[in-house]
């Protein structure tokens, strides 16, 4: 608990040159779970392999007890299980306010 109470936000990019190409954004008490809030690459940039390693590179960061876990765009659904994430089913949200 004492652990969790201390969470912080962890941030790895990607880089061409000067030129930000790719950012994974998480949150995350390095003991029970990380939520990935952000992985973007750059469309130019995309099929290299960059989100993949975005995300092992966060995953660097945590233990193995660690849970990493996100919200997938509807249009990036398939994307995801290319690397190693699994549907979960045990799910519950509350929608944005419109």
């Amino acid at each position: 608990m004492e652990r969790m109470a201390h969470a912080e936000d962890r941030m790895v990019t990607a880089w061409d040159g000067e030129r930000l190409v790719g950012v994974a954004r998480s949150l995350t008490d390095f003991c029970f779970c990380c939520y990935l809030s952000d992985l973007a690459v750059d469309r130019a940039y995309q099929r290299q392999g960059i989100g993949k390693r975005l995300v092992e590179m966060t995953r660097e960061a945590l233990s193995d007890e660690v849970l990493l876990l996100l919200l997938a765009a509807p249009t990036a659904m398939s994307y995801y299980p290319h690397i190693g994430f699994e549907k979960a089913d045990n799910a519950r949200l509350i929608p944005r306010r419109r």
